[in-house]
């Protein structure tokens, strides 16, 4: 008689990197976004099902506190001691703020996504 040990789960950790990394939080081998922000059905390697889960706000909040607390530091450090035309901040520090939303907001759905996945939520306004 054999007896197995069940494998321990493997840490939330891991599974929220590849979530972060843009990876399938189960196994971390194919891509979890078919488009900018639109997640793929199920992974090509494992088969698991990501479509029907909504991540719907939570993304947007985690990457504006992000974005907000790096983009408000910058000015607060900076803009004392920077000597710039009157439009310059204008532009600048706007266009910084949006250039790390759009590079930050796939990774937060990312991991928004294995959260829902590992919490086994049913990922929709539907019951399970």
């Amino acid at each position: 008689m054999s007896h197995e040990v069940p494998l321990a789960p493997e840490p939330l950790s891991h599974q929220v990197w590849r979530g972060a990394t843009l990876r399938c939080p189960k196994c971390g081998k194919s891509p979890l976004f078919r488009a900018y922000l639109k997640p793929v059905e199920t992974c090509a390697s494992c088969g698991e099902a990501f479509g029907h889960i909504r991540a719907d706000d939570g993304p947007a909040w985690l990457t504006i506190l992000v974005v907000g607390h790096i983009v408000v530091w910058l000015v607060l450090v900076l803009e004392p001691q920077l000597v710039w035309p009157d439009w310059a901040p204008m532009v600048v520090w706007p266009g910084l703020a949006l250039a790390l939303v759009l590079a930050l907001l796939p990774s937060a759905k990312g991991i928004f996504i294995a959260l829902i996945w590992r919490s086994k939520g049913p990922g929709s306004e539907r019951e399970a």
